[in-house]
């Protein structure tokens, strides 16, 4: 197979990312896995979609920071028709270009409904990401699994709601992830709720959530494939996050340590509960944020984390996800009415 990962940027990717993890496994299974950048597509005069790319061209690297290297000399760059590509796995994250590079936001998800129309497997489904874009994307699940949430700008009813809530909630931007913008108000915080609100709703709309107690213990991450939790081996993909400091943030962009998890009948429903909509939506790979019984986010764009749980269960994970591919990939071979967002998860 041709695998294409679309990131960010190229230049700013790191050795430890998932996203190498995924292109090394690929190349040690015999594929090529080129790398590619928000600001690397052109659609071509003559209808055709073209890209810049670069990949490692070295038959085996003996670690993921030699591949990284060889990926990221300026000298590997080639320009590609994206209708060579087998896979094209969007890995770029939305939210790191929202205040700095807003235009990359839709970038990602326009051309890649045009790389799935020309046939090629996109992978999580680019039409349904368009539609993730933003936090509210997260109501469409069951409330069953979800904190309560208030969406507005009103200031007046966000205090409200956090009244209701015993004056103690989380507020974050709708647009965003990663941990950025993220306030845990309490009655501490009363004082200063009003230049809270009005600091995030100068870029857009307030969530205003539920305080679960079980956040000061941090949150799990889970990955899961075609709608079922990633195993391997016996293992779960999954750990848990806790804060290095009071900060509500677990992220591990935002410092949280990663810790081996123990996997709960009740994480197990969570999923069960979120599967229906994650495949009818094509959502191929995916990463829930689970904090006690209620799911916090569902990170469905360039879910990460698979360094982690492959250094705390001695499993390496991304040869399955790529086995996953190259089954898909077979199924197109024979099937190429099936549609994308069918496919993604089929």
């Amino acid at each position: 197979m041709k695998i294409g990962f679309v990131v960010n940027d190229i230049e700013t990717e790191k050795a430890e990312y998932t996203t190498n993890r995924l292109a090394l496994a690929a190349k040690e299974m015999g594929h090529e896995a080129w790398y590619m950048g928000i600001g690397d597509f052109a659609y071509e005069p003559d209808g055709s979609l073209s890209t810049k790319a670069r990949a490692g061209h070295a038959k085996t690297y003996r670690s993921l920071e030699r591949h990284m290297a060889d990926v990221q000399k300026p000298d590997v760059e080639q320009a590609i028709g994206l209708d060579e590509f087998d896979v094209v796995m969007l890995r770029n994250d939305p939210a790191d270009d929202a205040e700095t590079d807003p235009w990359r936001n839709n970038a990602g998800v326009a051309f890649g409904q045009l790389i799935a129309s020309s046939g090629v497997l996109v992978v999580n489904d680019p039409t349904s990401l368009a539609n993730a874009l933003s936090k509210a994307y997260f109501q469409h699940f069951p409330e069953i699994v979800r904190p309560r949430t208030l969406i507005s700008r009103d200031e007046d009813s966000i205090e409200e709601f956090i009244k209701d809530l015993g004056g103690k909630a989380v507020l974050k931007p709708l647009q965003g992830s990663g941990g950025a913008g993220v306030f845990l108000v309490d009655r501490k915080e009363a004082p200063n709720l009003k230049q809270i609100i009005e600091a995030i709703s100068r870029d857009g709309y307030v969530v205003a959530q539920e305080y679960l107690p079980e956040a000061a213990k941090g949150d799990v991450r889970m990955f899961v494939m075609n709608g079922q939790p990633l195993v391997v081996d016996g293992e779960y993909a999954a750990f848990r996050r806790t804060p290095s400091t009071k900060d509500i943030r677990s992220n591990m962009s935002a410092g949280g340590k990663a810790e081996k998890v123990k996997i709960t009948d009740e994480m197990l429903q969570m999923v069960e509960v979120v599967r229906p909509k994650l495949v009818a939506d094509g959502m191929f790979l995916v990463g829930l944020d689970i904090v006690g019984d209620k799911l916090m986010e569902i990170n469905v764009f360039s879910p990460g984390g698979l360094g982690s749980a492959h250094s705390l269960y001695e499993v390496n994970f991304a040869p399955a996800i790529i086995a996953e591919l190259e089954r898909k990939v077979n199924i197109r071979r024979h099937y190429p009415e099936i549609d994308n967002h069918t496919l993604a998860t089929s």
